[in-house]
């Protein structure tokens, strides 16, 4: 996949995000880490609320569900707000699921595409990898 200069790369899971900016261009990118802004996490995550039981997933599951709706509501309010062009969001394969639960429109319009492995902890040169292998 080519990575526009300026695109967001968001590297997910149900506990820790890292965003990144392309500085390189397009056939050349060269990744450069962001500060994340803040966001809210659904602490009720994906069970409504609920307890946990055998039909509801359990608290750490809801709590990494509630994560996700976090990350996703920040991306919204981010790219809502003009400050995002372009997004590839790469993020394990459960987080990537409960993260398209919450996309906006907007931001569906403004994704590149979505890659569904977690890189979460691994050098900057294994997601530009990932993403040149996409």
């Amino acid at each position: 996949m080519l990575l526009p200069n300026n695109a967001f790369v968001a590297v997910a899971d149900g506990e820790k995000l890292n965003l990144y900016r392309n500085s390189g261009d397009a056939a050349a990118p060269r990744l450069t880490a962001l500060q994340p802004p803040d966001m809210d996490s659904d602490p009720r995550g994906g069970a409504g609320g609920h307890g946990s039981s055998a039909a509801n997933p359990d608290d750490s599951q809801q709590s990494e569900d509630g994560f996700a709706a976090g990350i996703a509501g920040m991306l919204n309010k981010q790219v809502l707000a003009g400050h995002v062009d372009s997004l590839v969001i790469i993020a394990a394969p459960r987080t990537l699921g409960e993260l398209r639960k919450h996309y906006h429109k907007t931001l569906s319009a403004k994704l590149l595409g979505e890659i569904p492995k977690d890189l979460t902890g691994h050098a900057i040169k294994d997601i530009e990898a990932a993403i040149a292998a996409a």
